[in-house]
């Protein structure tokens, strides 16, 4: 019985601690992205993106923004409304 048991504890508790471990690093990877513009221009050409000095200092100042939780709010109201069947004409 505890052949069956102590394996399946192991693989929950390995896949929990994974988990755990990989949002941990991909923060710290995220915050260092934020600092060196080299490092963000670098993902994107990996992504097939060539981008400029003005869409790194965008990138870079969405990632801030995202990371605080104020992310920017359009001019005028919510843009995406012009979709939503209740504000149709």
């Amino acid at each position: 019985m505890w052949s069956y048991i102590i394996p399946i504890l192991t693989l929950i508790v390995g896949l929990i601690l994974g988990f755990i471990v990989g949002v941990y690093y991909l923060r710290s990877q995220m915050t260092k992205m934020q600092n060196n513009p080299e490092m963000l221009q670098k993902m994107a050409k990996q992504m097939g993106y060539n981008m400029n000095s003005q869409q790194l200092a965008k990138a870079q100042q969405m990632m801030k923004n995202q990371g605080a939780g104020n992310a920017p709010k359009a001019p005028g109201g919510n843009q995406n409304n012009r979709n939503n069947p209740k504000f149709r004409r």
